[in-house]
């Protein structure tokens, strides 16, 4: 069980604390503990409530009939608002909960019905990849642990694979090599450019997580693709990216290379001519548009 000051539910409700405080004093709303020296602190089921109610409240229930709902009533009020709802940040509200309590059958019709209202690609654009935004901001402040992150990552990675296999490469098409640095697990970034280049009728040439340097260049001998993508999102860090940058670089000088990720993009880097940073989900798709209307 984590603990969470009331900075922590501002953060990650959205309410300011002086608002929850009015609430908490007026209705109630919530039960602080405190501990040993009298510093007054919530716990999950408080993050829980509190989630809920801004997302009620945002959508103009007024706190006062909140207040006086059951947590059943307020169950089902979420559900129904999720289902129809089409405002991305209530999706990003309902899934963030959905990972809180472990509900995997609740997160697949949440995910489901957004994919069946704005399509796959708009439900990961808008809706999947502010939501691992979210997540980052849940592991800063200790509001989520291992496993819930694990949790909802593997459900996420499940649906773009599945995505994956419905896309067919074209032969006529252009090859991209895909890989994470060794040591880099974090592949959903990495997966999703996977399903927009066949989207668009390319080879992809998937090597994924944690990929080793000589592999890398054994594989690229082999099948001499047009374009490599990596993302480095926590490995490799500091100085050594701009080494694994000058690698990439002097290693595959035939080939133009993307890359993206938290530690790429954090840093000024000295970048080689064959190589491009993309500092957004959005730009693999451009490029790839930009390669269509460049053939018509």
């Amino acid at each position: 069980m984590s603990n969470y000051s009331i900075k922590d539910l501002e953060q990650l409700s959205g309410i300011k604390a002086h608002t929850l405080r009015i609430w908490e004093q007026r209705y109630n709303l919530l039960n602080p503990k405190r501990t040993e020296t009298n510093i007054r602190y919530y716990d999950d089921a408080d993050l829980k409530l509190i989630l809920n109610v801004a997302m009620l409240n945002a959508n103009g229930l007024k706190i006062s009939k909140i207040a006086a709902m059951s947590s059943v009533d307020i169950s089902q009020e979420i559900i129904r608002l999720t289902d129809q709802s089409v405002d991305h940040k209530d999706q990003i509200q309902a899934l963030t909960i959905c990972m809180i309590e472990l509900d995997e059958v609740r997160f697949e019709k949440v995910l489901s019905t957004n994919i069946l209202k704005l399509g796959f690609e708009e439900t990961v654009l808008e809706v999947i990849y502010p939501f691992l935004s979210k997540i980052g901001l849940l592991w800063q402040t200790g509001a989520i642990n291992p496993a819930q992150e694990h949790f909802i990552s593997n459900l996420i990675r499940q649906k773009l694979i599945v995505a994956i296999d419905g896309q067919m490469g074209n032969s006529q098409g252009k090859t991209f090599m895909l890989f994470l640095p060794e040591g880099e697990l974090h592949e959903l970034s990495l997966l999703f450019s996977s399903y927009l280049i066949k989207k668009h009728g390319h080879k992809v040439i998937y090597l994924g997580q944690s990929t080793p340097q000589a592999d890398l260049i054994s594989v690229y001998n082999m099948q001499k693709p047009n374009y490599l993508l990596t993302v480095i999102t926590s490995v490799p860090a500091g100085d050594k990216v701009q080494e694994y940058v000058d690698m990439l670089g002097r290693e595959f000088p035939k080939s133009e290379i993307f890359v993206s990720g938290l530690q790429a993009l954090e840093q000024s880097l000295s970048i080689p001519s064959n190589l491009r940073l993309l500092s957004y989900a959005k730009e693999i798709k451009e490029i790839l548009l930009r390669m269509e209307a460049q053939t018509v």
